[in-house]
């Protein structure tokens, strides 16, 4: 398989259409090889406009999501990061690319030992993997400049604002199925603002905290 192609032609037909068009995060896209954090039995489809499943409960995200966060964080070498949800650590790794140092949780600590493999192969050594659940925010290493949310929540998760430092972005997926939007979360004097960016459906965070329901 020819794989600088391929990438290629994820740049141009997936990553750019979706209005990621920041050179530094396109050239990251190069840098970081998305193969070698897919399961070897699904690697041939890891340029492929899809999610990849990568246990029971986890799956990657599509290559322009992926990209599409990263870009909207815009991280400039001095942000300390968390990653709600490893996955495989390849966003952890374009994270860790642009930032300061990441702090990646993951709940699966079969998952979480894959991804600390893969960076550790991929020679990214300012991503910390730890094990445990940050649904609600890790305040092990609180305050943040960003934050990413790896699944979706269903209602705004203002629970994490506390955990943002002044200025900080926190990125997350919105809403139920069939109605979720990707949105930046922005801290500036005390209070958040958030910018609805796209529609996108992902599964939601697992222990993701739900609304009432009205039973009749």
């Amino acid at each position: 398989m020819d794989w600088e192609q391929a990438r290629f032609n994820m740049v141009e037909q997936q990553i750019r259409p979706w209005d990621v068009l920041d050179l530094t995060v396109l050239q990251l896209l190069s840098e970081v090889k998305r193969e070698n954090f897919v399961p070897a039995a699904r690697r041939e489809m890891a340029l492929v406009d899809m999610e990849i499943p990568l246990g029971p409960n986890t799956r990657m995200w599509s290559p322009k999501l992926e990209a599409r966060a990263v870009q909207e964080v815009a991280l400039t070498g001095k942000e300390r990061v968390l990653e709600i949800g490893s996955g495989s650590g390849y966003v952890a790794a374009l994270l860790g690319k642009l930032a300061l140092h990441v702090y990646s949780v993951e709940i699966d600590p079969a998952q979480a030992e894959q991804a600390r493999a893969n960076l550790a192969a991929a020679e990214i050594h300012n991503v910390t993997v730890e094990t445990g659940d940050a649904v609600m925010g890790w305040s092990k290493h609180a305050p943040y400049d960003v934050i990413v949310a790896s699944g979706s929540y269903p209602l705004a998760p203002e629970f994490l604002f506390e955990q943002l430092s002044e200025g900080g972005r926190l990125f997350a997926i919105v809403g139920e199925a069939p109605a979720m939007t990707g949105t930046l979360f922005t801290k500036t004097a005390g209070k958040v603002v958030a910018r609805t960016m796209f529609e996108t459906v992902v599964d939601p965070l697992l222990n993701a905290p739900q609304p009432e329901r009205f039973v009749f």
